[in-house]
């Protein structure tokens, strides 16, 4: 059974007050909170194991490079990734979807090539793209979405085109928790022999992610938004298309011989992880996905649908309140009230314990196609509680009459 109240006991940091008020964190979305098995994990591996990976002969280092092995094939697991050589360490979402855009866009890419993304994407998936254009002359072109928040797939094939080298798509929206149907999406581009890259940000926390049945050619996510430490990163690439891009960065650990004449390059997944790696923070993401694996991801998806199904009914409660994006949505709720202002919403939240996010959420055309400047954004996660909703709810109509 889930037990809420032990897995609450897992996140210290839910338990401390601010402003006198009992905390409500529901900004999920930005960056999780850890549980105390990753941060005694990380902080057991700096006491005792401490040394650089992959480098030494000694003792330490042969163990260190076993927790960091190990790691990647954890991953491997989770992700079920066919091998370890397809799991590449990155700093997050970001430098993963930037490592690609930077060695396909060379490699494979030239100009008036384009590269297919969305409306609902965040920054990180297009601001990559939009370098690469004015670096390459590529094209970056987007699909549509509909006045309900879902992708307008009716566009889909108009917008693949013989010019099109690279479809780039989020898994689920950071802003309206539309789960987008990414293995229709990566049909339809295979079907051109158009390979896929997956923003799965929002979506590995949340749900099982098989990335071979999904068939995606890259797959990338971010440590700290599924419990684990910040400033670590996967970037899953299938073997045929990780062996025919170049690195993305140059200097130790990624080569094979440097000579003055001519550097050659290590073997997968070594070949796009130059510099010391940071091998605590492996670990740490490791033993994040130990402790989801534990509570099981089936309840952990089953006991996030409950209670973003309870908040939506419950936001609906509130007066003039404008819910963005579908119904049926993953564990993220964005809205505005009348006509107060988003981040006069959230300071005054704040006051009251909820910590929600305001703005736009890295997503300034989406805020475009939706008419607004931001929004206020509730995301939720494996330790939060219908009561939080409650109080959220409540919160939100006391803001209501102030104004």
């Amino acid at each position: 059974m889930y037990d809420i109240e032990k897995v609450r006991a897992d996140f210290p940091i839910l338990s401390r007050e601010v402003y006198k008020r009992p905390l409500v964190y529901l900004d999920n979305g930005a960056t999780t909170q850890k549980p105390l098995c990753v941060l005694d994990a990380m902080r057991e591996e700096y006491l005792n194991v401490n040394a650089n990976v992959h480098r030494g002969v000694h003792y330490l280092s042969q163990q260190a490079t076993d927790l960091h092995e190990a790691a990647r094939e954890r991953v491997r697991l989770f992700v079920n990734a066919r091998k370890t050589e397809e799991i590449v360490f990155t700093r997050g979402t970001t430098e993963s979807i930037n490592l690609v855009a930077s060695s396909f866009c060379e490699a494979l890419m030239k100009e008036g090539d384009e590269v297919l993304v969305s409306d609902m994407e965040h920054h990180s998936n297009i601001v990559p793209w939009q370098l690469q254009a004015q670096r390459r002359g590529i094209v970056v072109r987007h699909l549509p979405i509909t006045d309900d928040g879902l992708l307008d797939l009716s566009q889909l094939p108009t917008l693949l085109t013989e010019r099109t080298r690279l479809v780039s798509i989020t898994h689920v929206s950071n802003v309206l928790g539309t789960v987008n149907p990414i293995a229709d999406i990566i049909r339809q581009a295979h079907e051109r022999g158009i390979p896929v890259l997956v923003d799965g940000a929002q979506g590995a926390p949340h749900q099982r992610v098989d990335v071979q049945q999904l068939d995606c050619d890259f797959y990338a996510f971010s440590g700290h938004k599924m419990y684990g430490p910040t400033g670590i990163g996967v970037l899953y690439g299938k073997e045929e298309w990780l062996d025919r891009l170049p690195p993305y960065q140059g200097g130790g650990e990624m080569i094979d011989r440097v000579t003055w004449e001519k550097t050659t390059f290590e073997r997968l997944p070594f070949k796009f992880e130059a510099g010391t790696p940071d091998y605590v923070a492996t670990h740490g993401l490791a033993t994040a996905i130990d402790y989801m694996e534990r509570l099981g991801m089936e309840n952990i998806v089953a006991h996030e649908h409950d209670l973003i199904g309870y908040a939506m009914k419950r936001l609906a409660e509130v007066p003039d309140i404008h819910l963005y994006g579908p119904r049926e949505r993953d564990a993220v709720v964005s809205f505005n009230v009348g006509n107060i202002h988003h981040l006069d919403i959230g300071t005054l939240l704040d006051r009251l314990g909820i910590a929600v996010r305001t703005g736009h959420h890295c997503a300034q055309p989406l805020m475009a196609r939706l008419g607004v400047q931001g929004t206020v954004r509730a995301s939720f996660a494996l330790y939060n509680t219908r009561q939080e909703v409650d109080t959220l709810v409540e919160g939100l109509i006391r803001v209501s009459r102030m104004f």
